[in-house]
């Protein structure tokens, strides 16, 4: 172990952002609640949001916390949200079928406005776009002093956060080809003083929603304010995933925190009277330990795997004291 969760936060006094991703049944969840709990505890009004489509929060916490920040009883700041992402799809579908009014209008385009809307909004990506435009919102809103997002399995996680990047690239294009035509439909105007003056909404929309963009990417490539730690259990399929996606991570500019290893079995209950099959599941863990070890940076924190489920505050806490209690 190198530097623990606790020890990388400290090092890193301007740290504002974390996410928690990994293979699907790692523990991401609770995991990324353990942490947003102990911020809490230090005395920092934080948000604990989900941007996976299919939540987890409110049956971890036993409290509804879908669609708006709820204060957990029993703690003074920290706060869960499980974001709306259908209540988002249906704003995004009215914002864009605005844009394409827009879009048709200068185009002098004739046609109705609902074929393109469906072309739009039938990409498979519009979920993760409305899921990405709804964590912009709540990042700079800045109505909180720690945020800890609950991501996604890692694949979906890798396309959510490199959506900056993407959408950087497609609203330059877009910014760039619109004026070039807004140049021919001057030079080909009679009333070109005029047509000069008018305002363009979509150029107007385009060019705050690069501002947005560009603030966005700012912040989750700041390895100052942002960091991803990936969740693992001590098996072969889990590890494969985040040596499959750490370096795109890296590449994305999207600075990494450390691996995080959950469940991991207490071998100081382990004796030569248990069962054959956790004595099994120890000599399993111990080799992939060393394979985590080895191929990865930072480990920064195992937890163990308890005897009932984490559900409830109190099983959060007694996952959180785990997770920052001092190494031996």
């Amino acid at each position: 172990m190198k530097t623990t969760v606790e020890d990388f936060i400290k090092s890193h006094p301007q740290m504002k952002y974390t996410y928690f991703g990994g293979k699907g049944g790692v523990g991401k969840t609770v995991v990324a609640a353990a942490v947003a709990l102990w911020m809490a505890q230090q005395g920092k009004k934080t948000l604990l949001a989900s941007t996976n489509p299919v939540h987890s929060l409110s049956n971890l916490f036993k409290q509804d916390v879908f669609g708006k920040p709820v204060l957990i009883p029993g703690t003074n700041n920290l706060f869960v949200q499980e974001i709306d992402t259908k209540d988002t799809i249906e704003r995004s579908k009215n914002e864009i079928r605005e844009k394409i009014s827009w879009f048709l209008k200068f185009a002098d385009i004739p046609t109705k406005t609902d074929d393109f809307i469906e072309s739009a909004t039938m990409n498979p990506a519009f979920e993760e776009s409305a899921m990405f435009e709804n964590m912009i919102n709540i990042m700079l809103e800045d109505a909180f002093e720690f945020y800890v997002f609950d991501t996604a399995p890692t694949a979906n996680a890798r396309r959510l956060l490199g959506m900056s990047k993407v959408y950087t690239l497609w609203v330059n294009k877009m910014y760039k080809s619109r004026e070039e035509a807004a140049a021919m439909r001057l030079s080909l105007s009679f009333r070109k003083k005029k047509v000069a003056e008018e305002e363009d909404p979509l150029m107007e929309y385009l060019s705050t929603f690069r501002d947005r963009i560009e603030h966005m990417r700012v912040l989750l490539t700041d390895e100052e304010k942002s960091a991803f730690f990936f969740v693992t259990l001590l098996e072969s399929l889990p590890i494969a995933v985040i040596r499959r996606f750490i370096g795109w991570f890296k590449d994305f500019g999207i600075p990494i925190g450390g691996v995080i290893i959950n469940e991991a079995i207490d071998k100081s209950e382990v004796g030569k009277d248990s069962a054959q099959f956790i004595i099994n599941r120890v000599k399993m863990q111990d080799k992939y330990r060393e394979e985590v070890y080895k191929s990865f940076e930072n480990v920064c924190g195992e937890i163990p795997l308890f005897d009932n489920e984490v559900r409830g505050v109190d099983m959060v806490k007694k996952l959180t004291q785990a997770l920052f209690s001092s190494p031996d």
